[in-house]
């Protein structure tokens, strides 16, 4: 009985060297239907962000701190997608798959870096417009490229390096039970139920990482959006402000999206959603918003609708 009860605690003291994420157990019409949906997804979200790049940097017309900030956004889109897709169509075909722990860190470092880097750039993006409405005549001498470049590399620099305070004490973690993560891809919520040691720092280090990553940025949005508004309520045509107020649509759809799928993920209590909600709200703001930007930029953005004729045109014509 002595040696059986030294190999059982022998067994729950190794550490797990990898996990198995489940993602949609169904039958297999519906994981082949999942399985190309997805792909078609990934297929349009690349395309789509591409094209947003390639125009960005090719057209003159589109040299502006606006489209640069678009530009960034494209290229965090990918990165995001990237990181989720390729995997999540290995399990759906697979019918689930296994990810070593290192793997799993990273995983969850590239899902995290990238969209602490989409609220920053939202942000700067409101910033932007806030300039734009409420201060034109100084908007020029205000948001230089330099000064438009210099913002964009702190947003990839604060974005990336702030996320590592909490994945470091992720991956410091020690998981000695099940191995199982019924989830899409390695996430911060399923893995911390796993996890055999205190978790405090943790939650520690994620609230005050959200301080600056995701509450701070929130406020400035939504104190911009309100000075504009006022802004706007005050030019005296009906034409002016709808002309005024049809710059920034675009980028408050973005915005409203965005924090609403993240919020709806890690702020509504996770008790009150079923396992499979909780995977497609995953999705929404991991897959689907990063197709949903481009459209939304390229139907409703007049200048990247001429930009995209008169490039088609031109290539027609040769």
């Amino acid at each position: 009985m002595t040696i059986k009860n030294k190999e059982m605690s022998n067994e729950k003291n190794q550490t797990v060297s990898e996990f198995f994420l489940s993602g949609f157990q169904g039958n297999q019409c519906l994981r082949i239907f999942l399985f190309c949906f997805s792909f078609l997804i990934y297929c349009g979200t690349i395309c789509g962000n591409l094209l947003i790049i390639t125009l960005v940097s090719a057209s003159k017309k589109l040299h502006t701190p606006m489209y640069f900030f678009i530009s960034q956004l494209a290229i965090s889109d990918i990165l995001v997608i990237t990181d989720i897709v390729p995997n999540l169509l290995r399990i759906l075909l697979n019918n689930g798959a296994t990810i070593t722990f290192i793997d799993c860190i990273t995983q969850l470092y590239f899902i995290c870096a990238p969209e602490a880097l989409e609220c920053f750039l939202l942000t700067l993006m409101s910033y932007d417009r806030y300039v734009a409405i409420c201060n034109p005549l100084r908007y020029s001498s205000i948001m230089t490229s330099e000064y438009c470049v210099i913002l964009s590399i702190l947003c990839w620099l604060f974005g990336f390096s702030i996320v590592l305070i909490y994945i470091i004490n992720m991956a410091k973690l020690f998981f000695c039970g099940p191995n199982i993560i019924d989830h899409l891809f390695c996430d911060i919520v399923p893995l911390l139920e796993l996890a055999c040691s205190d978790t405090f720092m943790i939650h520690l280090a994620i609230f005050f990482v959200s301080i600056p990553g995701i509450f701070i940025p929130t406020t400035i949005i939504v104190v911009s959006y309100m000075s504009i508004i006022l802004a706007v309520l005050r030019i005296p045509s009906s034409n002016g402000r709808q002309k005024a107020f049809s710059t920034c649509s675009s980028h408050l759809i973005v915005v409203s999206i965005f924090y609403c799928t993240i919020f709806s993920v890690y702020v509504v209590p996770t008790k009150d959603l079923t396992l499979s909600m909780s995977k497609i709200l995953s999705l929404l703001y991991t897959v689907f918003t990063p197709l949903i930007n481009p459209i939304i930029y390229s139907l409703r953005n007049k200048d990247i609708r001429e930009v995209i004729q008169e490039t088609s045109h031109k290539c027609v014509v040769w």
